[in-house]
């Protein structure tokens, strides 16, 4: 079986792929495990690469092992690379900044120890297939966490562009656009059809269709979301008040906002196997595994058991 470490040197900034680079040497001779790594030059380089890799592992017969380092970006291109080979598994060395897919793994070992890592048993992970017209060309690709349209998308690229500037950094660089975000009260106008249902059609504050439970660096959206249960969870926030959002947002962070007494009132919430989501005014911004693209109409559909996922050893 072939290992190999897929570094995004770009990911956090550039922080510590000196250091995993050590690390998984060092990991690698004392385990015996042959490995290799390697760099992404370029958007887009990670998915080319891993494609390329799991042919030549077909073609010799032999499994490998595909560690995506970087944040929940490089995770999604490496899951579009290799999907549809069953010779591949999937790994995941959290070096980004948001980190999120690997949260729906509480029981596993550090995700950021190498020997953990090298020690650790495959499981199976549902993915979210989707299509529609993304960035003007019409295309199918795979989402492993979770979509965001409206106002968390909106935030997450606020984040992202206030992330560069020296005192604005993790948490606070997200709650600072949240609060950015608010005084526009930014959300979007949506056509969402559930498994054939048309659930909302106008404007909402935001939707989120997930596999996993945390986008934005730890927010717990989507509680009862399980990667492993042939199903989608789709949250519809209404388009409530600044007021009334800020009252709940720290229940919806910790994820324990399905508890509030009045929660029907401001979200609606389904677990299906597939959505629809119309734009009413031209484009939407979407969100997929916290990268943002401009889309047209988007069909999602639960993929079952799909991706081969490396857990590490606890």
């Amino acid at each position: 079986m072939k290992t190999i470490f897929i570094i995004n040197p770009k990911a956090g900034k550039g922080r510590g792929a000196d250091k995993l680079k050590a690390d998984i040497d060092k990991a690698s001779k004392e385990l015996c495990v042959d490995t290799g790594i390697y760099y992404t030059k370029a958007i887009g380089d990670a998915e080319a690469f891993t494609r390329l890799a799991c042919k030549e592992a077909e073609a010799r017969g032999e499994e490998i092992r595909l560690f995506a380092c970087g944040g929940d970006g490089t995770v999604n291109e490496v899951v579009n690379g290799m999907i549809g080979f069953e010779c591949a598994s999937l790994g995941i060395v959290p070096i980004g900044t948001g980190n999120d897919f690997v949260r729906n793994f509480p029981e596993a070992g550090d995700f950021k120890d190498i020997y953990a890592q090298l020690q650790g048993k495959v499981v199976k992970s549902d993915i979210i297939r989707y299509s529609g017209l993304v960035d003007g060309k019409y295309s199918t690709r795979y989402c492993i966490n979770m979509f965001n349209i409206g106002f968390d998308c909106n935030v997450v690229d606020l984040t992202a562009r206030l992330k560069e500037y020296p005192l604005l950094k993790g948490s606070f660089a997200y709650l600072a656009a949240v609060a950015g975000i608010l005084i526009k009260k930014k959300g979007a106008n949506l056509r969402v059809k559930v498994d054939g249902e048309v659930l909302s059609e106008g404007q909402i504050l935001l939707t989120a269709v997930a596999n996993g439970g945390y986008c934005g660096g730890g927010v717990n959206s989507s509680p009862a979301a399980s990667t492993n249960d042939g199903f989608m969870d789709v949250n519809i926030i209404y388009n409530i008040s600044r007021r009334n959002f800020v009252k709940k947002f720290p229940y919806y962070s910790k994820g324990t906002h399905m508890t509030l007494p009045d929660i029907d009132d401001v979200l609606l919430f389904r677990q299906c196997k597939e959505v629809v989501i119309t734009p009413l005014e031209g484009n939407m911004r979407l969100c997929t595994d916290g990268e943002i693209t401009d889309a047209g109409e988007i069909t999602m559909q639960i993929v079952p058991e799909a991706v081969n996922i490396v857990v590490p050893k606890a």
